[in-house]
């Protein structure tokens, strides 16, 4: 926090008595003032609300009028279009001239250090370049704030914040939401529960439906925080006046109002100065009838000492929260000094520090993996742990829920076996539409391959933020480029796995493999199936119906996935396969159809042995008297035994 430490926080003063007796303020106005500029370098890191007053009015109101005359000086930009686009922090310090001092009264910016404006018309100059770099030439606003203390012996301590006046029509290159954007920033500044409002409302208006009164009642309800300006008193309308306006029996605030008078365009534009307008203001309240009663609620002079009265004992009233706030903050902020360690000068001692972190930062990933951590999981799988899980347990699982026959219905087959035939009637099926059909099956194990990857993928990442080095918590800008990297690395690595794995897939793709010890032929499987209508399973009752088991039924499976002319246990459905054969080994047989969930007995067939009996489909429907074989009609065959 710069300057500023424990020992400053606690010598602030907290009673009148060690306040010097110049000014009202001089004692702790000043002391805000420098934490201002300190809160200034720290940026928005530290949050701490200060004492401040807010100017808040609507365009052309007076703001700027009522700043200049209370620093006695010209300095802001003026004209008849909007003239503040950025808030302007003014910290107003009263100090006293000392002999030999040739110049009493400058200026400071924020932006431009150890830099002093003795001539305020550079003032008001780089206000206007600093607003244009920020919210460029043609009228646009910008919320970044422009810092500006002025010291002088003319002026009272004091913070004011000029904003942006309220404007309802856009100009410019103002957006189309100009209105609501401005009141966005007002809002920002007098919500704060330490900010004293300073509502700017011209005479020759309705007081009633003032923008800046309303806003002030949005913040502030109960009138606490709010002082009432009303300015161009000059300009009302004859036989008018701004009495009841002034003791607050229209629109009552707990800290009343000020009138003012305004210098006019016609005496900014003949360069009258302030010390004629103030002039000219004492006058017309010591001749109006009304308001010469009025000398405490009148002038320039009265809201100076009203508003650095007010802001002095609002700061006590403030004072033992934002000490308690602020001493917080610095225990807080010295510990996070402590623990980034002493400063490191010379090149070699940074190498060595940078080397020892990557290898402790390598170790702790590699012992992450490797299981070897000291900081174990007991609630969850973690490193490598959890990427062997991804690869034995839940890919694996993916992998057996993909069913080869899935999305492969009986038209695909019997379409592929009629391409895959040509111009003539196959006798037997094709090897083709079989290699067609099983390759788009194997296409399938690329998406759960690739979700894998990203599992994995993101496990890693998880142990790359996982792996605190302490020595690293001393450097947060390098554990911010560390964890870059591995982004980087990581994420190049995935494109390489990717392209393995579509390779892999396409090499499964390009060459099935009919001669593996595991590949189920045509043979083969006509052998099983023999073997199971001669092994005793569950026959049925005189229905037909029969309990399967999972071989009989991973079988069933097996022939129809493979094509064959199959061998049919148990109760199995047949598809209307154009020139499907159906062969009947050894056994008793029966036949029927099946049709919107209702069978019809066809044939009842009894096989004996080595007379194995060869039919088409067709010879069965047309038994039956079908004339065609409708793709909803289903044959049922059933085995009886031997």
């Amino acid at each position: 926090m710069g300057e500023l430490d424990a020992r400053h926080v606690d010598s602030l003063p907290t009673s009148s008595s060690s306040r010097p007796s110049v000014t009202i303020g001089s004692s702790l106005i000043p002391v805000i003032n420098k934490l201002q500029d300190i809160l200034a370098q720290a940026g928005s890191e530290l949050d701490v609300s200060l004492p401040q007053v807010a100017v808040v009015g609507s365009q052309s109101s007076g703001k700027s009028s009522v700043l200049e005359a209370l620093v006695g000086r010209d300095f802001l930009p003026r004209g008849c279009d909007i003239c503040t686009r950025r808030p302007l922090v003014l910290m107003l310090e009263n100090r006293l001239p000392k002999p030999g001092d040739d110049r009493t009264e400058w200026g400071e910016f924020r932006h431009l250090p150890e830099k002093r404006f003795y001539d305020f018309s550079e003032i008001r100059a780089e206000i206007q370049a600093e607003t244009e770099r920020e919210a460029g030439l043609n009228k646009g606003v910008s919320e970044k704030q422009i810092r500006l203390k002025i010291t002088s012996p003319n002026v009272l301590n004091m913070t004011l914040v000029d904003l942006p006046g309220i404007t309802k029509v856009p100009v410019g290159d103002q957006p189309n939401d100009i209105e609501a954007r401005i009141r966005k920033m007002v809002m920002t500044h007098i919500s704060q529960q330490n900010c004293i409002i300073l509502a700017v409302t011209p005479a020759n208006s309705d007081l009633a439906t003032s923008d800046a009164l309303q806003m002030a009642r949005e913040a502030d309800p109960a009138g606490f925080r709010t002082i009432g300006v009303i300015t161009k008193l000059d300009i009302m309308d004859r036989g008018t006046d701004a009495r009841s306006f002034l003791l607050g029996k229209v629109i009552p605030l707990k800290l009343g109002y000020v009138g003012v008078v305004n210098r006019s365009q016609e005496d900014i534009n003949k360069n009258r100065g302030i010390a004629t307008a103030l002039a000219y203001e004492e006058k017309f309240f010591n001749d109006h009838s009304v308001y010469r009663g009025l000398s405490d609620h009148c002038g320039i002079p009265q809201l100076a000492r009203k508003l650095n009265e007010i802001l002095e004992q609002h700061i006590r009233m403030v004072f033992p929260a934002l000490k308690t706030d602020l001493n917080y903050k610095m225990d807080t902020v010295l510990k996070e000094l402590q623990a980034y360690g002493k400063p490191i000068e010379s090149k070699m001692e940074q190498g060595v520090i940078l080397l020892n972190i990557l290898t402790q930062y390598c170790e702790a990933f590699a012992a992450m993996v490797d299981g070897k951590s000291q900081e174990m999981s007991t609630k969850e799988l973690s490193g490598g742990a959890r990427i062997h899980y991804i690869l034995q347990s839940i890919f694996v699982k993916c992998l057996e829920e993909v069913d080869p026959c899935d999305d492969l219905t009986d038209d695909d087959i019997r379409m592929a076996i009629q391409n895959a035939s040509g111009a003539r009637n196959a006798l037997f099926v094709p090897e083709v539409p079989f290699e067609f059909l099983v390759r788009r099956q194997i296409a399938r194990l690329l998406d759960p391959s690739l979700q894998c990857l990203r599992f994995v993928y993101d496990e890693l990442m998880k142990i790359s933020h996982a792996c605190e080095v302490t020595e690293l918590q001393r450097f947060p800008v390098l554990r911010k480029h560390l964890d870059e990297v591995m982004v980087n690395f990581l994420r190049d690595g995935v494109e390489p796995a990717e392209r393995m794995i579509g390779n892999l897939i396409e090499m499964e793709v390009d060459y099935i493999n009919t001669s593996h010890p595991n590949f189920l032929g045509g043979n083969k499987a006509a052998e099983l199936a023999m073997q199971l209508l001669k092994s005793p399973q569950g026959i049925t009752d005189a229905e037909g119906q029969t309990s399967q088991t999972s071989q009989t039924s991973q079988t069933a499976r097996t022939i129809r996935s493979g094509l064959l002319n199959g061998l049919l246990p148990n109760q199995v459905c047949l598809s209307p396969y154009v020139g499907l054969l159906m062969i009947f080994p050894e056994g008793n047989w029966l036949v029927r159809t099946k049709r919107k969930g209702k069978e019809r007995k066809l044939a009842e067939l009894q096989v004996k042995r080595e007379k194995t009996r060869i039919y088409k489909r067709e010879d069965f429907l047309t038994g039956a008297g079908q004339s065609a074989t409708p793709k909803n009609l289903e044959v049922l065959v059933y085995f009886f035994g031997i």
